[in-house]
């Protein structure tokens, strides 16, 4: 039996070593509508997309009490083709890109939840914001006008290697950013949501302290970027 049959028992097998307290986001980029369905039929109903198109098309198709989150890079122009749905936005690195999320939210009479992104990882092709970037952007005026935002929680992402102790340092980051950061408390800013950890560290975030982790492979098995 391939590992695409076994969606049902990884999910089983994924959330039965969890915390209830921590929210299971499964990534399904690249992954066919069936696919999800079998995810859905499991009783999953956080779905993450890194591409706005590919979450667009699926979530037409999908049944609507499907919670979608947008976990990739976003482009501002693409925005508007998310705004009537997404439920969280993991990856705002700027206030330039939160300005646009509130103008689309806006046009759809919607407040939507934002994470900050955080950058944690010693790679350069990792986005996000300095702790003290994302200070001042919750401190800032600006912020204060933005009444169609939320944000909500941080977001980071670890260096791709095998260095338990790197990673391990690089969520404590993460963690000591969100402690530093929670006592902001705005009409617009209520930081609860920590997201940190994928399939293949995401019991050490657990450890660490993360509130939600994006979890892809370990439930539908290697992707196929053909």
């Amino acid at each position: 039996m391939s590992f695409k049959m076994n969606i049902k028992q990884n999910l089983k097998s994924i959330k039965s070593s969890i915390p209830d307290s921590v929210t299971l986001v499964a990534v399904s980029k690249t992954k066919p509508v069936s696919d999800l369905m079998e995810a859905y039929n499991a009783g999953q109903r956080i779905f993450g997309e890194n591409k706005i198109q590919e979450m667009s098309e699926k979530q037409e198709v999908l049944p609507k009490d499907i919670e979608w989150h947008m976990i990739g890079h976003v482009q501002r122009n693409k925005v508007k083709y998310m705004a009537s749905f997404v439920r969280l936005i993991h990856g705002v690195n700027n206030i330039k890109l939160l300005k646009e999320i509130n103008k689309q939210a806006l046009k759809h009479g919607r407040v939507i939840d934002c994470l900050l992104q955080i950058k944690i990882a010693s790679e350069d092709s990792k986005f996000g914001m300095t702790p003290t970037e994302a200070y001042n952007l919750l401190q800032s005026e600006v912020i204060l006008g933005l009444k169609n935002v939320k944000i909500t929680g941080l977001m980071g992402m670890a260096t791709f290697t095998d260095n338990k102790n790197q990673v391990k340092q690089e969520f404590n980051t993460l963690k000591q950013t969100f402690d530093n950061l929670k006592t902001i408390q705005t009409k617009n800013c209520e930081l609860k949501t920590i997201s940190m950890g994928m399939s293949g560290d995401y019991q050490l975030a657990i450890d660490c302290g993360s509130t939600m982790v994006r979890v892809g492979s370990s439930i539908f098995g290697e992707r196929n970027y053909a």
